[in-house]
This record gives structure tokens, sequence and C-alpha cells, in this order.
């Protein structure tokens, strides 16, 4: 799920840390979702008010997702819970020490399968070579093993979030050949709970 607030100058604001104050909106993280609430005015009717919408939502979140992610893989490489590289990475799936397996997107399949083999162990791949380096000082990274822990959490829970907006999900169309969950009805700013995280359930444009 993405969260969104209504800023002062009433622009639609992706909260991705879901740390902002104000009402919550909340919409599934999926390109077509977003893009089909900003069309059909949802965030409007959600707030029963006018809102200014920025016409490249849905590019500033994908944006936003990919600098979580490295922020996220840099703070697990200062605190000693990632390496980069061939055979670190090796390394530290031979010692059982891999909560996550992030690969670039652009790196060799033959390569990157190779590296895993039979080994049951997650694997994301949100960021090219040249973006998965940046956090450990290198030009490109294929392979970056992040230790079991919180911060590979977080990390996977961003990828996925990055993959549905990058990737729009091809579902089926109702009989009346509206798209499952377009109708902005769905989308309902709850109540305030007095706090950074999930203030409240939220309906979804699904």
């Amino acid at each position: 799920m993405l969260r969104f607030v209504l800023g002062p100058d009433r622009r639609i604001v992706p909260d991705l840390a879901e740390r902002l104050p104000g009402r919550g909106m909340w919409l599934s993280a999926k390109a077509d979702v977003i893009e089909q609430a900003a069309r059909r005015g949802a965030f409007a009717k959600a707030v029963r008010g006018e809102v200014l919408v920025p016409p490249d939502l849905r590019a500033t979140i994908e944006d936003g997702l990919r600098g979580r992610i490295r922020d996220l893989l840099g703070f697990a490489r200062r605190a000693g819970q990632a390496v980069s590289g061939w055979q670190s990475a090796r390394e530290w799936l031979q010692a059982g020490r891999v909560g996550l397996l992030v690969q670039a997107a652009d790196g060799s399949p033959a390569e990157k399968a190779r590296l895993v083999g039979h080994r049951q162990v997650p694997v994301a791949t949100p960021l090219d070579a040249a973006e998965l380096g940046a956090p450990f000082g290198r030009d490109r990274a294929v392979h970056v093993a992040v230790a079991p822990g919180r911060l590979a959490d977080r990390i996977a829970a961003e990828a996925v979030r990055l993959d549905g907006v990058k990737a729009p999900t091809d579902v089926a169309r109702p009989r009346d050949g509206r798209k499952p969950g377009a109708d902005p009805e769905n989308l309902r700013a709850p109540r305030d709970a007095g706090h950074g995280g999930r203030d409240g359930a939220a309906g979804a444009v699904e």
C-alpha cells in the first residue's frame, strides 16, 4: 500500500515513509491504480474538495521508492549487514548469513542464477547495477547480500512496492468493461489516529 496526504497547497503528496502529519489516503502500490485514481478524480472525492495531482505522480513515487531502497542498502552496509560483489555474496551464502539477496535488474541472468544455485534464499531485483553500486561506493554492483533482520525485511518490502509501481498488473476486466477497483468511491481518507503510522482502516483502490 501507498499513503498519500494533502499538502498545505492542496497538492497530493506521496508519504512513502508513512510519517507525514494529516489524514492519510491509501492506494494499492500498482501503477494502473495510481494512474486511474489521478485520472478519475479519486483524491478530490476522498477529501471532498479540490486537489492538485502532480502529472508525474507515478514517476515521483517510483523515484522515491528507488531512493528508499538505496538508502536502506546504505544503512545496511554501514551497519555491517550488507556486502557487495560476487565473492563476498557467495561467502555469505555459503555461511548461511543471507536474509535477502539483492541483484541488479540488468545483470546477467545466467550469472545471477549461478550464484543462487539451489539455495532457498529470497531474491529481489529492484535496481540496475549502477543504482545498486552507489551505496557501496562502486560504479556498478550486480550482487548484494543482506543479513537477516529488519533492514532486509524493509528492503524486500520496498522492492515489492517498487515492482508494482513500475509494472501495471494485468487483471481481468469485469463484465461492464471496467478494471477492478477503478471506482474512485473506493478511496477514502481515514480519521486521524494521532501517530505517523497507518492511521486507521482505509478503503483502497485495489
